[in-house]
């Protein structure tokens, strides 16, 4: 073995390549799991406001299966005044 080689294999990695692996995975594993968390708690804030301008999700739904041609006028406005 030649000065600075470690005894892997002589490849000439040693423990510094490997780490060096690990290390770049650890960091990416991190920011993963932050951005993760921020998503999931922006998801959370939003689930508790409700849809965006206060409409109730149903009766959007509801709007647009009847705009879609789903559902007949009766239905639309059975399903609608059983929702509100």
């Amino acid at each position: 073995m030649g000065p600075g080689m470690m005894g892997w294999g002589g490849y000439g990695y040693g423990y510094g390549g490997w780490w060096g692996l690990v290390m770049v995975l650890f960091w990416v594993l991190v920011i993963a799991g932050i951005v993760a968390l921020v998503v999931w708690l922006v998801r959370q804030e939003q689930g508790q406001r409700g849809p965006a301008g206060g409409e109730d999700r149903a009766l959007a739904t509801l709007r647009e299966r009847y705009a879609r041609g789903e559902i007949t006028q009766e239905q639309f406005e059975q399903m609608r005044r059983t929702l509100q």
